[in-house]
């Protein structure tokens, strides 16, 4: 399979593009010291994402910043530790400080060049706005878990997409879904017979703990340790 046999990349923004793990871990660490928690790094993500996960199902339609408040008073409950009501909230609000990975501005100018390049994500218009400037790009299209009304890895999400592209002109043979998360993005993206290309960045680099673990195989058809090792093949593919 070909990077240039598609005309459209459609990404999951958060792990991918945006270093989403160091920003969560970065944004616990009040909770983290006020309640004397030891446990490493991994272990933290890990906790967290359990709640996160099973707020996003049992809310499906509440916007993304409001689940992180409730996961962060869940996880705070678990471990015993009482914060006010603003801590919750302040966590809330921190994706926008949640940093890019150096490598994406400058890859995803590249890719514009030859692709439309849009956005499927888990959190909300306000929150991605505020991420979008930084990543210095325009995307052709973001879509939401706030318009969609449901949180990847819901099918529901890929097919909204799908429709979406599909009514620019796009069919799905001609779009690649790129992530990071296997379990959010891969194997839905898998199930609706979308090409997928899997960014395996380092552990160090983005932490894979608070990826929830796939609940079934689902191999990767191309697989990349960052963005700028995707723009690399691609450039390849031109000069073979």
């Amino acid at each position: 399979m070909r990077l240039r046999s598609f005309k459209a990349l459609s990404f999951g923004c958060y792990g991918t593009l945006i270093d989403r793990e160091f920003g969560i871990y970065a944004a616990l660490r009040p909770l983290l010291l006020a309640g004397r928690i030891t446990l490493d790094r991994q272990d933290v993500l890990r906790a967290f994402t359990r709640h996160e996960v099973a707020q996003q199902a049992a809310t499906p339609t509440m916007l993304y910043s409001a689940v992180l408040t409730e996961a962060h008073r869940s996880l705070a409950k678990e471990w015993g530790v009482l914060l006010s009501d603003d801590s919750h909230v302040l966590f809330g609000k921190s994706v926008t400080q949640w940093p890019v990975f150096a490598d994406s501005p400058a890859a995803l100018q590249y890719l514009k060049r030859f692709f439309k390049l849009f956005v499927l994500s888990n959190v909300d218009k306000a929150n991605f706005a505020g991420t979008a400037r930084r990543l210095e790009v325009p995307f052709d299209g973001v879509f939401t878990a706030e318009e969609i009304g449901s949180y990847k890895p819901d099918r529901r999400n890929f097919d909204y997409l799908l429709k979406k592209l599909d009514k620019l002109g796009i069919r799905k043979d001609q779009v690649l879904h790129v992530a990071a998360d296997r379990a959010r993005d891969q194997v839905p993206a898998t199930r609706c017979g979308l090409a997928f290309a899997w960014i395996d960045r380092p552990r160090e680099a983005n932490g894979s703990a608070s990826t929830a673990a796939p609940s079934e195989s689902a191999g990767g058809e191309l697989r990349f340790a960052s963005i700028v090792d995707m723009v690399k093949a691609h450039r390849e593919e031109l000069l073979a």
